[in-house]
C-alpha cells in the first residue's frame, strides 16, 4: 500500500473552505477516511491596526488552492477530483495521470508557516521511532527518538555522532520518519 503524502489541488478562488467542507463530508459518506486523512486551506492569521484599533485577519497564503494528506489510490484520487469546486491536481500533467506529492520539505515548509506538522506527534510518530533528518546541520543523519516535546514540536534525537550516543535536539519539521 502506498504511504500518505500531501498533494495540492486547485479550487476556484474564494472557494477554498466550500471545497474543504464537500470534501469532509464526501470522505466521511463515501467511506474514504483511511485514503483521505487531512484537508487544510493554507492560511495566516495576521494582526492588522486600522485607526488605532488591532484586529486579527486570517489570510489565504495560497488562494484557488487546498491542500490534502492523503493516500493516492485510483478510487481516492476519483473521489477528490470530482468533488464539486475542485478543478484538478496540481502537478498532473492530465489524461488521467496520477499527480506527483509535495516534497515532505516542501509540506513542512508551508504547514509550519500554519503551526501544524506533517507528522502527527502520538499517532504517527513516537519515542523509540528511527527517523533521518531532512534539514539543519545533521541532515542526512539518522537516530532514534528519545523524547518528545509536543507543545514546542521539538524531538530530542540519539544520533551516532563520530562513534559516540549523541542526544541532539531538532525541530518536528526537520525530520522524516524512516
Amino acid at each position: 500500500m502506498e504511504e500518505k503524502r500531501w498533494y495540492v489541488v486547485n479550487t476556484y478562488s474564494g472557494h477554498e473552505n466550500k471545497v474543504k467542507e464537500k470534501l469532509e463530508m464526501r470522505l466521511e459518506s463515501l467511506n474514504m477516511q483511511d485514503y483521505i486523512f487531512r484537508v487544510v486551506v493554507p492560511e495566516q492569521t495576521e494582526i492588522e491596526v486600522k485607526d488605532g484599533v488591532q484586529k486579527e485577519k486570517t489570510k489565504k497564503l495560497f488562494p484557488g488552492y487546498v491542500l490534502i494528506e492523503m493516500i493516492m489510490s485510483d478510487e481516492a484520487w476519483y473521489v477528490v477530483r470530482n468533488t464539486p469546486g475542485v478543478t484538478g491536481f496540481i502537478g498532473s500533467s492530465g489524461k488521467g495521470a496520477k499527480p506527483i506529492p509535495l516534497s515532505p520539505i516542501e509540506a513542512d515548509r508551508i504547514l509550519g508557516q500554519m503551526g501544524m506538522s506533517r507528522l502527527q506527534l502520538g499517532t504517527e510518530i513516537n519515542v523509540g521511532d528511527k527517523v533521518k533528518m531532512i534539514s539543519g546541520p545533521f541532515s542526512s543523519m539518522e537516530g532514534r527518538i528519545d523524547f518528545i516535546d509536543e507543545e514546542n514540536q521539538r524531538l530530542k534525537v540519539i544520533v551516532d555522532l563520530f562513534g559516540q550516543e549523541t542526544t541532539i535536539e531538532v525541530e518536528l519539521v526537520q525530520v522524516e520518519k524512516i
